[in-house]
């Protein structure tokens, strides 16, 4: 299979110095969000490298027999096929890609699997197509499946479509999740990049009620006064 030569070609790569820097960065400890997620020390460009290698060979269930190792760099190369498969396929292809992402969101578990991905599969495929998904997605009780639902919404938000961002920016204004708080902001921060109005009218109804670390990467990009005024709850 190929998912096994990926594993031999990955496993001469291996860091271990690299992987307990990674372990600690990605917060693997008891009761954290990564708790247990094992690393190889693989740096994000190698990992590319060798998705770019066999994404044209690798099937689904090559990244199926990849996203289930407990190896993060194992889960993160697959996903990552898995994007650069998604522009080249026809629409069957392309919906049999955002189906499997879904059936397998347990794998894609943490903020960087989620991320780099979310919004290339099910932003892209979703863009043009009814967006209950997402909807859905985000009143999940599982954190990563949350993020999915926020993050791919910045496919929507590159093609000047707000509304969605907004919905899903208001419904998450009392969760509790730290990861949440910084998803939310940053995808807020990216509408104001293309229209500051809407997200300043967001901000008027709902700055003084929004999480201080969603509201800091909302404002991240305005003038210092502008910023500092917010902050301090005006």
């Amino acid at each position: 299979m190929i998912s096994q030569e990926i594993k031999i070609k990955m496993a001469k790569l291996t860091n271990p110095e690299k992987a307990k820097i990674l372990a600690g960065f990605f917060k693997t400890g008891k009761g954290q969000y990564g708790e247990g997620d094992k690393f190889l020390g693989i740096v994000v460009p190698q990992q590319r490298e060798v998705a770019r290698e066999y994404y044209k060979q690798a099937k689904l269930s090559d990244t199926a027999n990849l996203l289930k190792s407990p190896y993060h760099e194992h889960r993160l190369t697959a996903l990552i096929i898995l994007t650069l498969k998604f522009p080249h396929a026809s629409e069957k292809e392309q919906k049999q890609i955002f189906d499997f992402y879904l059936k397998n969101t347990k794998f894609i578990n943490n903020w960087d699997l989620v991320d780099l991905t979310a919004p290339n599969i099910v932003g892209n495929w979703l863009l043009n197509r009814n967006r209950r998904i997402i909807h859905r997605l985000s009143k999940s009780k599982d954190l990563w499946e949350k993020r999915i639902a926020v993050l791919a919404t910045f496919t929507f938000i590159r093609a000047e479509q707000f509304d969605d961002t907004l919905a899903l920016a208001q419904s998450f204004l009392t969760d509790k999740h730290d990861l949440m708080h910084k998803a939310v902001g940053w995808m807020l921060r990216e509408i104001g990049k293309r229209d500051i109005k809407v997200l300043e009218e967001f901000l008027k109804k709902y700055y003084k009620k929004m999480p201080r670390t969603m509201l800091r990467y909302a404002v991240e990009k305005f003038t210092e006064n502008k910023r500092q005024r917010y902050l301090k709850k005006i």
